[in-house]
């Protein structure tokens, strides 16, 4: 978005390495070929995926399962709550026969945003897993700490953000109440390293992603500023 789109991925690979980033969170192939370039891409420099994003839901699941990812986004187009459920549990279903999860992203002005939301899919959806977004479910109201404790067995990633308000903190669309940003920004209090000491401790071994979801400079300056956040987080584990 900071430079109008990636014209390079090597260089865009190249970068994020260079940091000390592990791997990324999506690919967005446009063909067999493209997600062939773009995995090949990252095991050559050493760093790694979990899932693999596109409009054919099959496809999603194929490719993240072919090339080792761990698991897709649950990318269901119901917005009503009980076909939402249902429609989830179908996804699970079928993506568990080949040995990946389906990820519910609790997402603010989605169908799964408030702490309640999230606490009634985990139930309804009980094979289903938790992309647990740290910053989200704190700016939706939620209990950051409750979920990261009570459910620590359903979460299979994490997102990790800082927040800033607006100037205009309770205007309806939550966009225009303020923007995420890096760890050592924003004004709200997030209880991200708690969330992140506390998978340490458990031993979690899956994906924890740094979300730049607001690019109001360089976002690898960003990206290296949230970086040492949690590189100091884990020294103190």
């Amino acid at each position: 978005v900071y430079y109008g789109g990636h014209y390079d991925y090597h260089e865009k690979i190249d970068n994020i390495r260079a940091i000390g980033y592990d791997g990324i969170e999506k690919l967005y192939p446009k063909s067999a070929e493209d997600v062939l370039f773009k995995v090949s891409t990252l095991k050559k420099k050493g760093m790694d995926f979990a899932t693999c994003n596109c409009d054919d839901i099959e496809l999603a699941i194929r490719w993240t399962a072919a090339l080792g990812g761990k698991y897709i986004w649950a990318n269901v187009y119901r917005k009503d709550f009980d076909n939402y459920i249902r429609q989830v549990n179908e996804l699970t279903k079928a993506a568990n026969k080949f040995g990946i999860d389906v990820a519910v992203h609790n997402h603010m002005g989605q169908t799964i945003e408030t702490q309640e939301q999230v606490e009634k899919m985990l139930e309804l959806c009980p094979d289903t897993k938790l992309l647990f977004d740290v910053g989200h479910l704190t700016v939706a109201g939620g209990d950051a700490k409750y979920i990261a404790d009570t459910y620590y067995d359903r979460i299979v990633a994490y997102h990790f953000k800082g927040w800033q308000t607006s100037a205009t903190p309770d205007a309806e669309d939550w966009r225009q109440r303020g923007h995420f940003c890096g760890l050592a920004q924003g004004d709200t209090h997030v209880d991200n390293e708690y969330v992140y000491k506390n998978a340490v401790k458990k031993g979690f071994d899956g994906w924890m992603f740094i979300e730049q979801d607001t690019h109001l400079r360089d976002p690898l300056v960003d990206l290296k500023e949230s970086y040492d956040v949690l590189k100091k987080w884990r020294s103190e584990v």
